[in-house]
């Protein structure tokens, strides 16, 4: 379970055995997730999911069912079962920073569907519906006259409200009711033309929007061709732009200093005049230095890396070949997502559940009955806090070892015709049988980073406004470290989880052979990860650039509304999410043909290797 592995050389042989990796790692991620089923079925047993999903009033009565009573409770222990919904006597009445309704709540059989404006009519809906909307302990009866109506029963005039189909409460119809609280707000939205004429857009331009999404995705699909196919003359363009712009910025800045030199012997001016045109003149010559430096750098890295450009270029031209043979790697960001979601969607689940469980304890202040886990059981939610950042961090993994996994059976596979009828499915297959450890190893290290770093994040983020200016900035510069850390843990990952997919070994092993080969192969790698790296993003800004310009043709032939502002800035945000998804794998793509390259030019030297598969006229060592 250490990381502490052996230094001895061992041979890479790539697809020849398989066997299980970081058995002990998949032990404890298993207890783990057996242990956040344990949290989901902790509310379940003890009632917290049905007083969530039922509802329950301000003396721990479940709606809807028979309950026990609680002791110093008077009203607890009634038989709701007829009582199916929540009423609350001030619906309005909401504690924004604990995010829940202060008001008095009731199990009735009916909301109310029509304003009750008086006590009468209190009286008339409770005789005709046999729904009571005043307190247990008032009969019906003495709706009106009973002499703690003010307190007991509905704030007048009773607003009308249904019930929410899922969790049984009785929600008032009208959005005035919460004026209280969002005044400012309604305000807003009744008397600001611009924001009605906004939402109007977004509702009238719904169709064109889901037209641009679509054609958002069509782009994606289109720049990864594009990209195989023109990389060489894109990343020749992009690298001369950059040569030329550096040259061209450090004469700018020369001559402005020999012109600045000039002015200041021939004018004559005032001394605080000259000492300002002489301190200008001196800050234009530290510039001109420094950007002169900066340029022959470059130009002498353009030089020595001119080669790893070709080879980033191939890299590119092999990446394309790899998608059009296995077409269906474009569609795993979809079902990652759609894991994300369904885990997502079960985690809030259980943190909702987990609110409304615990043993019922009663506010003597207030004489309501809360829910709270008491002892060790409070630390339930931090246990579910790491098990969202845990399992995120696992499906992304599995995510790579399963791209990883296909293209290095695509590329060792020298005779094409002997691939696997599936190689995705063949890939997730062999990881799930094999390497589900070395990704709970990996994806741990991760959350062992991200946790801390968003500890400090929440902390700095409560810091702002204060008065300790030093300790923000300390703060700052950790998470900055942390974030800068988790990148490079998370490329590592991404390499080592190659290593595995090509030799089967361990994650610790495999990371320490990716780091070797990375760092045998440093120049290599920084040409893909910044020419690479940067045409891609600029093919992002591409797809982004044309979206927003047909989004602008389209909505601007749109007649029914003035403002259309928010319906191309949701297009624009889809759209660079959706490139960012395709392009993102189109570079893992990328990152796994270099490992295998590097890996076969080392050990078989090309001797063996397809050079269809291969990045061509690469494989002598540069």
């Amino acid at each position: 379970m250490g990381c502490c592995v052996s230094t001895e050389k061992r041979d890479w042989k790539p697809l020849e055995e398989r066997s299980c990796t970081d058995i002990p790692w998949l032990i404890i991620y298993s207890l783990f997730c057996i242990g956040m089923l344990c949290i989901c079925g902790y509310p379940i047993a003890t009632g917290g999911a049905s007083r969530l999903i039922s509802g329950y009033d301000s003396y721990g009565n479940t709606c809807g069912q028979k309950n026990t009573e609680i002791e110093g409770v008077p009203l607890s222990g009634k038989d709701m079962s007829e009582n199916k919904y929540v009423f609350f006597l001030e619906p309005c009445n909401i504690d924004l920073i604990k995010r829940k309704v202060k008001s008095i709540a009731l199990c009735v059989s009916k909301c109310p569907a029509t304003e009750l404006a008086t006590y009468e009519d209190l009286k008339k809906f409770a005789l005709n519906n046999g729904s009571y909307l005043c307190s247990y302990d008032i009969p019906f009866t003495k709706y009106t006259s009973h002499s703690e109506i003010s307190t007991k029963c509905p704030k007048l005039p009773v607003p009308a409200s249904k019930a929410f189909p899922l969790f049984h409460r009785c929600i008032p119809v009208d959005v005035g009711c919460y004026a209280e609280f969002a005044q400012a707000f309604v305000t807003f939205v009744s008397d600001n033309s611009v924001l009605r004429r906004v939402i109007a857009g977004v509702t009238a331009s719904k169709e064109i929007i889901m037209g641009l999404c679509v054609l958002a995705l069509v782009l994606s699909l289109i720049m990864m061709v594009v990209i195989r196919y023109i990389s060489r003359v894109l990343v020749w363009i992009l690298t001369i732009l950059v040569i030329i712009g550096s040259i061209g910025g450090t004469a700018v800045l020369w001559w402005l200093y020999v012109d600045s030199k000039n002015a200041l012997n021939n004018q004559t001016m005032s001394v605080f005049g000259k000492e300002v045109a002489s301190d200008n003149v001196k800050a234009l010559l530290v510039y001109s230095i420094g950007a002169t430096i900066f340029t022959v750098v470059l130009l002498l890295i353009m030089f020595f890396m001119r080669k790893r450009v070709a080879l980033t270029i191939s890299l590119f031209h092999v990446a394309g070949k790899v998608f059009i043979h296995l077409p269906l790697l474009a569609l795993q960001p979809f079902w990652t997502f759609l894991c994300l979601m369904l885990f997502w969607v079960y985690w809030i689940a259980v943190l909702l559940f987990l609110g409304t469980a615990g043993t019922p304890v009663k506010n003597n202040s207030t004489n309501v009955v809360e829910y709270q886990m008491q002892g060790p059981l409070q630390y339930l939610v931090w246990y579910h806090a790491v098990g969202l950042i845990w399992i995120n961090e696992f499906i992304l993994a599995f995510q790579q070892m399963t791209i990883a996994g296909a293209v290095v059976t695509y590329y060792f596979t020298r005779d094409k015709s002997q691939l696997p009828a599936t190689p995705i499915l063949s890939s997730m297959a062999r990881t799930i049988r094999y390497h589900l450890g070395t990704l709970a190893k990996g994806s741990f290290i991760i959350t062992l980073v991200k946790i801390p770093r968003l500890i400090l994040t929440y902390i700095h983020s409560q810091l702002k406004g204060k008065e300790n200016a030093c300790a923000r900035c300390m703060l700052k510069a950790c998470v900055c470290c942390l974030w800068c850390l988790e990148k490079c843990l998370a490329y590592l990952n991404q390499n080592a989880y190659t290593a595995t997919a090509i030799n089967s070994t361990s994650f610790c092993t495999s990371a320490r052979d990716a780091f070797i080969i990375l760092v045998e192969n440093a120049l290599r790698v920084a040409a893909i990860n910044t020419v690479g790296d940067f045409v891609l993003f600029l093919g992002k800004v591409l797809i982004v650039s044309c979206t927003a310009f047909a989004g602008i043709l389209a909505l601007n032939y749109q007649r029914d509304y003035t403002v259309w502002v928010l319906p191309l800035l949701i297009v624009c945000l889809f759209a660079f999410l959706v490139a960012h998804c395709f392009l993102s794998v189109f570079e893992n793509v990328v990152d796994v043909l270099f490992l295998c390259f590097a890996v076969d030019t080392k050990y078989n030297d090309g001797t063996t290797a397809d050079h269809s598969t291969a990045p061509t006229g690469l494989y002598s060592r540069h």
